[in-house]
Protein backbone atom coordinates (compact mmCIF):
# COMPACT_ATOMS: atom_id res chain seq x y z
CA UNK A 1 0.00 0.00 0.00
CA UNK A 2 1.28 3.29 -0.79
CA UNK A 3 2.30 5.84 1.71
CA UNK A 4 -0.48 8.81 1.13
CA UNK A 5 0.34 12.18 2.40
CA UNK A 6 -2.31 14.93 2.47
CA UNK A 7 -1.62 17.46 0.07
CA UNK A 8 0.85 15.89 -1.95
CA UNK A 9 -0.19 14.54 -5.49
CA UNK A 10 0.57 14.06 -8.64
CA UNK A 11 0.36 17.00 -10.89
CA UNK A 12 0.85 15.24 -14.39
CA UNK A 13 -2.13 13.17 -15.40
CA UNK A 14 -2.03 10.83 -17.72
CA UNK A 15 -2.83 12.95 -20.77
CA UNK A 16 0.02 15.16 -20.19
CA UNK A 17 2.30 12.00 -19.74
CA UNK A 18 1.59 11.25 -23.05
CA UNK A 19 1.27 14.93 -24.61
CA UNK A 20 5.67 15.23 -23.28
CA UNK A 21 5.91 11.74 -25.19
CA UNK A 22 4.30 13.05 -28.27
CA UNK A 23 6.42 16.14 -28.34
CA UNK A 24 9.61 15.08 -27.53
CA UNK A 25 10.10 11.02 -29.38
CA UNK A 26 12.41 11.28 -32.46
CA UNK A 27 13.13 15.18 -31.94
CA UNK A 28 17.07 16.49 -30.86
CA UNK A 29 17.57 17.86 -27.66
CA UNK A 30 19.20 21.55 -28.02
CA UNK A 31 19.53 24.51 -25.52
CA UNK A 32 17.31 27.05 -27.15
CA UNK A 33 15.23 25.87 -30.36
CA UNK A 34 12.20 24.24 -30.36
CA UNK A 35 10.82 22.96 -33.65
CA UNK A 36 9.40 20.21 -35.69
CA UNK A 37 12.73 18.48 -35.14
CA UNK A 38 14.21 19.86 -31.79
CA UNK A 39 13.25 20.64 -27.98
CA UNK A 40 14.98 22.92 -26.18
CA UNK A 41 15.99 22.49 -22.85
CA UNK A 42 14.64 25.42 -21.14
CA UNK A 43 10.95 24.38 -22.04
CA UNK A 44 11.47 21.34 -20.27
CA UNK A 45 9.29 20.95 -16.97
CA UNK A 46 11.00 21.19 -13.55
CA UNK A 47 11.07 17.57 -12.43
CA UNK A 48 13.14 15.97 -15.59
CA UNK A 49 16.29 14.67 -16.41
CA UNK A 50 18.41 13.58 -19.64
CA UNK A 51 20.07 10.30 -19.44
CA UNK A 52 22.47 9.62 -22.25
CA UNK A 53 23.44 5.28 -22.99
CA UNK A 54 25.62 4.35 -20.06
CA UNK A 55 24.38 6.97 -17.99
CA UNK A 56 24.35 6.33 -14.42
CA UNK A 57 20.96 7.10 -12.92
CA UNK A 58 19.17 7.00 -9.21
CA UNK A 59 16.64 4.19 -8.67
CA UNK A 60 14.58 6.29 -6.40
CA UNK A 61 11.03 6.51 -7.75
CA UNK A 62 9.35 10.08 -8.18
CA UNK A 63 6.07 9.44 -9.64
CA UNK A 64 6.06 13.17 -12.03
CA UNK A 65 10.28 12.80 -12.53
CA UNK A 66 10.65 13.36 -16.63
CA UNK A 67 13.24 10.64 -17.90
CA UNK A 68 13.98 11.18 -21.13
CA UNK A 69 16.51 8.61 -22.65
CA UNK A 70 18.14 10.10 -25.88
CA UNK A 71 20.84 8.38 -28.06
CA UNK A 72 24.59 9.73 -28.60
CA UNK A 73 23.63 12.27 -31.21
CA UNK A 74 20.84 13.99 -28.67
CA UNK A 75 17.62 12.15 -30.45
CA UNK A 76 15.01 11.27 -27.99
CA UNK A 77 14.39 7.57 -27.85
CA UNK A 78 12.16 6.90 -24.86
CA UNK A 79 10.21 9.29 -22.41
CA UNK A 80 9.42 7.85 -19.02
CA UNK A 81 8.23 9.21 -15.79
CA UNK A 82 9.33 7.86 -12.01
Amino acid sequence: MPLVVPGIHTSLTGDEKTAWIDKLLGKTLTDTTSNEVSFAKKDLPAGHRVLKPDSMATRDYIEDRMNIHVDDEGTVRDVRFG
